[in-house]
């Protein structure tokens, strides 16, 4: 996948900025908050995993299906937009 070697630094800080939210439910947790604060904390880390593997489906797709910027075959092109939209919608 060297698409993920080329963004490698962007996906490591993405990566740790979960690992953050991650210990700060351990923290919650461990200092017994509130259960809705901590379900807002999972909700958020929820939220970055999911665009982080949003990130990482659609560059997939671009580099390994067809990417819709430079693909020749216009219907290949729409059908390969329209999965990355309907990825980056389910994954919101």
């Amino acid at each position: 996948m060297a698409h993920t070697i080329r963004d490698k630094h962007k996906l490591i800080a993405r990566i740790r900025r979960i690992k953050g939210q991650v210990e700060a439910v351990e923290r919650a947790l461990d200092a017994e908050i509130g259960c809705a604060d901590v379900l807002m904390l999972v909700a958020s880390l929820r939220g970055a995993v999911h665009g982080l593997s949003a990130e990482v489906m659609e560059d997939h797709i671009r580099n390994h299906v067809a990417d819709p910027a430079t693909d020749t075959d216009p219907d290949r092109a729409k059908g390969a937009a329209e999965l990355i939209d309907v990825i980056r919608t389910y994954l919101k």
